[in-house]
């Protein structure tokens, strides 16, 4: 009998390979593609924002005029406090990790991160009673997420969707005249072009895009259930709601003037709600894309040494429109769970939202990878105007649609009714469509020109619609 090695057997503690022991494939399989958001969403990149926020709130206090007990800083003390941001690393973030076995509490491990690296410098010492000052983890929390999500967006999600963008912008100019059979309901219907096709994706695709732009990232900094309460009795005299939103503004963040102990987290709802539409439009176009491959009215560029198939060797598989489409669902998954719960807290605050807030970065890592396949398919693939218009040419009776109209211009009232016993599940030739137009009653000039119609000529202004794309985008 053969039995299964154990854990220990493959030897997974302190190998040389991580990436082979990652339970996420995000950190294993798929590493080396988020790197950016990594450094952003890993626990290191949540250690450090918030180790940020800790240090621009004691900044803030020492330079606001009500607050003289500690400030203003002197230069060189603000200068060692942005040092230790602009140096903080893999090992800073180790120490905060190494303090919080014994916390037992993850914000706090900061603080006393902070404390300690200030060792005996009087100057220094002057700062630590205002460390987390007035200051409810929530605080740091809330603001260091929405900087994270701000920054994934912005400086991750977007160029990489814009990548996207311009592919499709470049392929749908390339195409914008290519004739193609239309299906409705998987039916053949009346025909557009190519690149009409893949500006309706564009369009959808900009608009989601700027709708995801505009959510504004909300946060708080008001204390353990939002009303200022400590901040009052240790400095009466300050506005302190004029002075929270002035700090959350100073870090590019927009102003939440009503909570409880949490920011209630229903801008990251619409972050991700935005964000799962933007993914639900690329899931429909890497279905088409992959339903078009089958049809053959996309060859695929073939890669040397790549195997499509572990029996058959003919195999160009769709692959990168595939795995797009996986992992747009799994991101989306995640984000409709996000969406659904992260609003939702008992009372002033419990604790559920801390663990599903650390899953943020994964549902952005699918999102990334599934783009980074959608470039690479795209890349490869190449229209097949061959097969596209041997199809097209096949299905004369998507005319049907254009000679009845014309007849219903001049008058018959049963238009409709003859062409629909002519065609309806039907497969209709020239010949058969000529014959019929012979035989209507209508103006010379009109049934020349329905005689002279091809279905590659009725194409409306698809053509135009395909190139005037970039006039309607960003509005």
């Amino acid at each position: 009998m053969i039995r299964a090695a154990s854990i220990g057997a493959f030897g997974f503690i302190g190998m040389k390979n991580p990436q082979l022991s990652a339970i996420s494939p995000l950190d294993g399989r798929y590493a080396g593609k988020v790197g950016g958001l990594r450094d952003l969403f890993s626990e290191q990149g949540l250690i450090y924002h918030r180790t940020l926020v800790e240090v621009r709130w004691v900044q803030f206090l020492a330079a606001h005029s009500g607050i003289s007990d500690f400030g203003p800083l002197a230069p060189p003390v603000n200068d060692f406090l942005d040092k230790l941001l602009a140096d903080f690393d893999r090992e800073s973030a180790q120490k905060v990790k190494d303090i919080e076995a014994t916390t037992n509490h993850d914000v706090k491990a900061v603080e006393y991160f902070l404390s300690q690296s200030f060792g005996e410098d009087a100057d220094l010492g002057k700062i630590r009673p205002f460390l987390h000052f007035a200051c409810t983890s929530e605080d740091i929390n809330n603001t260091a997420y929405a900087l994270m999500l701000r920054r994934g967006r912005d400086e991750v999600m977007l160029p990489a969707l814009r990548k996207v963008l311009a592919r499709l912008g470049e392929l749908a100019r390339a195409t914008a005249a290519v004739p193609m059979l239309s299906r409705t309901h998987g039916q053949t219907a009346s025909p557009t072009t190519l690149g009409k096709e893949i500006a309706n994706v564009i369009y959808r695709l900009d608009r989601q895009m700027r709708l995801y732009t505009a959510v504004p990232p909300l946060a708080k900094m008001n204390g353990a259930v939002g009303n200022f309460n400590a901040h009052t009795v240790a400095y009466p005299d300050i506005d302190w709601n004029t002075a929270g939103r002035e700090f959350i503004e100073s870090l590019g963040l927009t102003w939440n003037p009503y909570t409880t102990q949490i920011e209630p987290h229903d801008w990251v709802a619409e972050y991700c709600d935005a964000l799962a539409r933007i993914n639900t439009v690329l899931i429909d176009f890497s279905r088409d894309v992959w339903a078009y491959i089958s049809l053959g009215y996309f060859s695929q560029r073939k890669v040397a040494n790549e195997v499509g198939s572990s029996t058959m060797p003919h195999k160009v598989n769709p692959i990168d429109f595939e795995n797009a489409e996986g992992n747009l669902g799994i991101a989306n998954a995640l984000l409709g769970h996000f969406s659904a719960k992260l609003p939702i807290s008992r009372w002033q605050r419990d604790l559920t939202d801390s663990t599903v807030q650390r899953n943020l970065g994964v549902a952005l890592g699918h999102t990334q990878l599934a783009c980074d396949s959608l470039l690479k398919g795209l890349g490869k693939l190449s229209p097949n105007e061959t097969v596209i218009a041997a199809d097209l040419n096949d299905r004369w009776e998507v005319l049907a649609e254009p000679i009845q109209t014309v007849m219903r211009r001049f008058g018959i009232a049963d238009a409709y009714e003859q062409l629909k016993e002519l065609t309806r599940g039907e497969q209709i030739d020239a010949a058969a469509m000529a014959a019929f137009v012979d035989g209507l009653d209508i103006p010379a000039d009109a049934k020349q020109r329905l005689r002279e119609l091809t279905p590659a000529d009725y194409t409306g202004l698809a053509a135009q619609l395909a190139r005037d794309i970039e006039q309607y985008l960003g509005k």
